[in-house]
Parts: structure tokens; C-alpha cells; sequence
């Protein structure tokens, strides 16, 4: 998500987060393009490689809507992880920052988890400014939760996210004045994601990847050139860590993206 200007991450040795400081984590975080590691690497359902995005992308032209349902789940600390290590991972959907690099406009829920304590935050950006947490929703593992992103123009568009199980929803519209690039609309993407940290001496890093179980996106529509869609013939991308090994998996069926952590 967007570069914030928090001053300070809860990493590694740090007191277990409030939910505060939770959000001021993810104030310092930037989600960011696509960063492929390589194509056409007959991994497990033919997926591209990532070091940041697990999940599924269309890659065409007028993309103007995309929105999905899933369930929030209950983080766990890694393999090998400790207690005192805040990991961390988000699901979004969102239009652009694959084929194009420059521009997106995405929208998510965080999910983190830090001891024995979880945490989640919703937020909304569009790439390359600062990333907002919404105000006025909460969440709890098992939740139902619907995100959506509308771009009424290149430069112009809305943000929202409904907690179904509770009630709730936050939207927020972006205006011209508040946007600082154009959007392509060439891509629709369905992501979980390993979000980057920025600590206070602008050293970035990627954010300790949780253990999120899986994520499936259900009811993974886009709106192309004033159609619907759903994610079939999506690209599919693998997330793996720098020495290559695979943390999480996509699997696409029409209308349903699963991410699964490995």
C-alpha cells in the first residue's frame, strides 16, 4: 500500500501491538507493483513467480470495476517463527501494478499476528500515494467481507469494503485533485499479498509473512469495457521468498481464486 508517514514499525523484538500501533504499522507499509521473479515456470497450476503478490491477474484493456468476497481468517505464526516477531499478510482487489507498473487503485484487509495477538486493518490506496486505514469497521476471524474498487475515470474512483457478518462498511472516493497518476484499467487482480515495510530511517523490507491458512476469493468479478467477468484465464502468480521457495499457491475456477499457504 501507499507510503505513509508513520515513523515507526513494530518489527521484530518489539512489545506486542495495540491495536493503534497496528494501525501505524501498516501506515509505514507500501503495497507494491508486481515483482516477478521469472514466466513460464510450470509451477504448480502453471503459475508466474512473485516476491510480493500469490493470486490471480486479467490482463486485457478497460477494466473499470473489480470486486470479490472472502472469508477473514485467523493468522498464524510460520514454521519456525517466534512470538516476538510481528507477521503479517493482506488480501485486496484491485485494478492495475501488473502490466502496469505506474498506477493502483486497491483496496484490503490486513492480517497480522504478533504472541497471541491478532490483529486486522482495512485500508484503501491509490498507488503512488500514502495508503489510509479505514475508520469504523472491525473484523474477527471467519467474517464474511466484501471489497470492491470502481474507477469512474483514469482518475477518479471509489473504495469499499463491507464486513457482511456485522454490518459494516466504509467507502472512501478518490477525486482527481487527491490522485497522482493514471490508472491503464489493463489489469483486475484478485491478491494476497506480502506488503513491504519502511522503517523510520526509510530502510525497506518485506513484512514477516503469516501464516494465513487460505484465502478464497468467491464472487471474483470485473467489469471490462462495461461487461462482467470473472477471473477465468487469469494469470496466476506463486509467491516465493529470495532463495526461491514457495510460500503461497493460486488456483482459479471461474468466479473463485484460492491462495493457499504453503
Amino acid at each position: 500500500m501507499k507510503i505513509s508517514t508513520a515513523t515507526s514499525l513494530l518489527l521484530a523484538g518489539s512489545a506486542i501491538a495495540s491495536p493503534l500501533a497496528g494501525r501505524a504499522a501498516r501506515r509505514a507499509g507500501v503495497s507494491r507493483p508486481n515483482m516477478r521473479v521469472e514466466t513460464g515456470t510450470n509451477l504448480k497450476n502453471d503459475a508466474e513467480t512473485s516476491t510480493n503478490w500469490a493470486g490471480a491477474v486479467l490482463v486485457s484493456s478497460g477494466f473499470t470495476e473489480v470486486s470479490a468476497t472472502f472469508t477473514v481468517p485467523s493468522p498464524q505464526i510460520p514454521s519456525g517463527g517466534d512470538q516476538s516477531t510481528k507477521y503479517c499478510a493482506t488480501a485486496w482487489v484491485g485494478i492495475d501494478g501488473d502490466t502496469c507498473s505506474t498506477s493502483i487503485l486497491q483496496t484490503g484487509v490486513d492480517f497480522c499476528i504478533q504472541g497471541g495477538d491478532i490483529s486486522y486493518d482495512a485500508w484503501y490506496e491509490w498507488i503512488p500515494a500514502n495508503s489510509i486505514d479505514f475508520s469504523g469497521i472491525s473484523f474477527s476471524a471467519g467474517d464474511s467481507v466484501s471489497l470492491s474498487v470502481v474507477a469512474n475515470s483514469e482518475t477518479t474512483g471509489t473504495a469499499t469494503i463491507t464486513n457482511n457478518s456485522n454490518g459494516q462498511s466504509v467507502t472512501h472516493t478518490f477525486t482527481s485533485s487527491e490522485t497522482t497518476s493514471t490508472l491503464c484499467e489493463t489489469n483486475a487482480e484478485w491478491i494476497v499479498e506480502d506488503f513491504t515495510l519502511i522503517s523510520s530511517d526509510g530502510q525497506q523490507s518485506l513484512a514477516p509473512f503469516a501464516n494465513f491458512g487460505t484465502v478464497t476469493f468467491t464472487d471474483s468479478f470485473a467489469v471490462q469495457n462495461g461487461k462482467k467477468v470473472d477471473a477465468s484465464g487469469a494469470n496466476t502468480l506463486t509467491l516465493v521468498d529470495g532463495n526461491g521457495n514457495t510460500l503461497a499457491t493460486p488456483n482459479v475456477e471461474g468466479s473463485t481464486v484460492t491462495v493457499a499457504y504453503e
